[in-house]
């Protein structure tokens, strides 16, 4: 599916609003997240309030060939007040940062990315797309870390799925084994292929009859909601999370690759 701008800007907000409320019902921030196991409750608060922070520096900057020193600076030197009522203000001004940022600027404007060799655009929409993923997966984090963690909204996870593909795994950069494809499969009806070889990796939606064929097809074929496949791609969830037809080992090489750009 194809979110609208208005829509990603909505969910940030909604998402956002989410992370905040599960954070203020913690009752120790230095708690350790399970999910993030090298970070406590107020570092995973933190890197998402400073992540909106940078973002909305990066989208003001507009187009750059490499992320604005002011806005580096900023991040290396965040400091979010521990104190939860304060604490919940930042995230929310935060947030609000950002969506300022991103209406002003419009879906279409350039700014710099990591994912420059990807199939994702350089652009605000960009941007917000996946800040709408990254702060639903981060708010499932807090969940878990409360014990009480929640499947994530059903309009954010179908998205979810293409989003990580075309972002996160697509790239021009060669694939350093035999060419594969990765099959992901959605009980909800999408389906997309991640194909990979000598050119990089290439993301592309499939036939809603994709999911009935032989799963042969595919080099390793994953099944679930969208978003188990979402928290699978995210290393949230084990592999038994989701059903897996063929060669499982592809998954282990594809979350070691790290191609250079």
């Amino acid at each position: 599916m194809t979110l609208e701008f208005s829509d990603l800007l909505r969910l940030i907000d909604e998402r956002s609003i989410a992370f905040r409320g599960a954070v203020a019902a913690a009752s120790d921030l230095d708690a350790r997240v399970p999910t993030c196991p090298e970070w406590t409750l107020f570092d995973l608060a933190q890197h998402l309030g400073g992540g909106d922070r940078f973002w909305a520096a990066l989208v003001t900057a507009g187009p750059a060939d490499a992320p604005a020193a002011e806005a580096v600076a900023e991040r290396a030197a965040l400091a979010a007040p521990r104190e939860p009522e304060a604490l919940s203000a930042w995230l929310a001004a935060s947030t609000e940062l950002l969506l300022g940022a991103l209406r002003e600027a419009g879906p279409d404007a350039g700014c710099w990315t990591w994912w420059s060799a990807s199939q994702s655009p350089r652009t605000s929409g960009g941007v917000a797309r996946h800040r709408v993923q990254e702060t639903a997966v981060h708010t499932y984090d807090v969940q878990v870390t409360l014990g009480a963690p929640r499947p994530l909204p059903d309009t954010v996870a179908l998205d979810g799925v293409d989003e990580f593909l075309s972002t996160c795994c697509a790239t021009t950069a060669p694939w350093p084994h035999k060419p594969a494809t990765f099959d992901f499969h959605a009980t909800e009806g999408s389906s997309w292929r991640l194909t990979v070889d000598g050119g990089g990796a290439r993301s592309d939606r499939l036939p809603v009859t994709a999911a009935d064929e032989d799963p042969d097809a595919a080099g390793v074929s994953v099944h679930g909601t969208a978003g188990e496949l979402v928290l699978f791609l995210y290393d949230r969830s084990a592999a038994d999370a989701v059903r897996i037809d063929g060669d499982a080992g592809l998954l282990d090489l594809l979350r070691a690759w790290e191609p250079e750009e």
